[in-house]
């Protein structure tokens, strides 16, 4: 590798020391990690999807998956779960992967605006490229899928609206960001391979919510988030600092579930 490319590699993909990933960590909790969320999301779905059989629901795993704001937390506490105990075979408690938090002035609350107001336009942008390139010809298809008519209970409305974005935000930044991300890094040694691995997985859970059996609807779910994704990604290796990135994240996923409620 050439000395320049690889000085860029190492100074602006190279996350900086990080005191709370140990040495000698079981390889195991990255490598499941990295792709529970959207095992969990897929299972919660079809497991909605066969109550919704039993009970006769018409077209039974798509009627599931407008529940995905409520199904989600069940990724959630599964991935919590994970983190608690792999965290603490490694001595380190689930605070530890939030790092520093710093609310003087509003520090954090003012960077994670500033990330969001960075971030937004990106993820707007890269669905609306998706879309056309994928949609061109029969854009109902796609309303058909995300904004489509799906009456909720009012207690599933306000619980995405109040509850499911405060548990998910956190725990997605964690799971993927604070765990995974530097240690597979320290299982490859390699930053690319690692972003490359974790950005693809972090992706994929966002075609699992819901998940919809069709090749276009997925394409266009990764390619409308892998670019946001890998923006956000980057931003976390060069600071390493989680709060500001939740704060962000919460932002972002409010509009989802303002969308959601609405449509």
């Amino acid at each position: 590798m050439p000395l320049g490319l690889e000085t860029v590699n190492a100074q602006t993909f190279a996350p900086k020391p990080d005191r709370s990933v140990p040495r000698g960590f079981a390889w195991t909790g990255p490598v499941m990690l990295v792709c529970l969320r959207s095992v969990l999301l897929i299972a919660a779905q079809a497991s909605l999807a066969l109550l919704l059989l039993l009970r006769g629901t018409p077209q039974p795993w798509r009627n599931a998956g407008d529940w995905w704001a409520v199904y989600g937390t069940v990724a959630d506490v599964g991935c919590l779960l994970a983190l608690h105990f792999f965290t603490r075979r490694e001595g380190l408690r689930l605070r530890d992967l939030l790092g520093p938090v710093r609310m003087r002035l509003g520090h954090d609350l003012w960077l994670g605006l500033g990330y969001y107001l960075l971030l937004f336009p990106v993820y707007f942008a890269s669905t609306v490229v998706a879309k056309r390139l994928l949609f061109a010809s029969d854009g109902n298809t796609l309303v058909r899928y995300l904004s489509h008519a799906h009456p909720l209970p009012l207690w599933a409305t306000v619980y995405g609206l109040s509850v499911w974005w405060l548990i998910w935000s956190p725990t997605e930044e964690a799971t993927y960001q604070a765990y995974c991300l530097p240690r597979w890094r320290q299982l490859t040694g390699n930053s690319w391979v690692s972003i490359s691995m974790v950005g693809f997985w972090w992706t994929a859970q966002h075609c699992a919510l819901p998940l919809i059996l069709d090749w276009r609807y997925l394409l266009f779910r990764f390619l409308a988030f892998l670019p946001g994704i890998l923006l956000t990604m980057f931003i976390y290796l060069r600071t390493r600092r989680l709060a500001p990135m939740i704060f962000a994240h919460w932002l972002l996923d409010i509009s989802a579930a303002i969308f959601h409620a609405i449509y």
